[in-house]
């Protein structure tokens, strides 16, 4: 298994929200979704592969593996609950996704642990 980085981390989290809004997914939805080059997504798609993260078959569709999509559930939790972190604080959804984004991949996952059941407690209005 080969350690992912932050580009990876998205791309997995990416091709998990396309499956989840679009069942298919082939490496085309993945550019336009994140705004990259065919090039960029291929030499991704190649990487992830190859760490064993994702299967391409014959006709060119994407599928997360299950070390795949532990790592792209485990990037969108982080995302979804950061999100709403920030929210709450009165952040602008838009930013507060952006921000998200930048922290999810970089955040502890004690840190994130403890800020997952502080938002529990609190949509629980404890």
């Amino acid at each position: 298994m080969l350690h992912l980085q932050e580009s990876g981390e998205m791309y997995l989290e990416s091709i998990y929200v396309l499956s989840k809004q679009k069942g298919a997914v082939r490496s085309v939805d993945v550019c336009e979704y994140m705004g990259y080059s065919k090039p960029s997504v291929s030499r991704a798609v190649g990487l992830l592969k190859k760490g064993g993260y994702l299967l391409m078959d014959k006709d060119g569709y994407l599928t997360l593996t299950e070390l795949g999509v532990e790592q792209a559930t485990k990037t969108y939790e982080r995302h979804t609950i950061l999100s709403e972190a920030f929210e709450l604080l009165g952040v602008p959804a838009e930013i507060a996704a952006e921000d998200a984004c930048k922290i999810e991949h970089h955040i502890s996952d004690v840190t994130f642990e403890a800020l997952k059941n502080y938002m529990i407690k609190v949509k629980a209005g404890k």
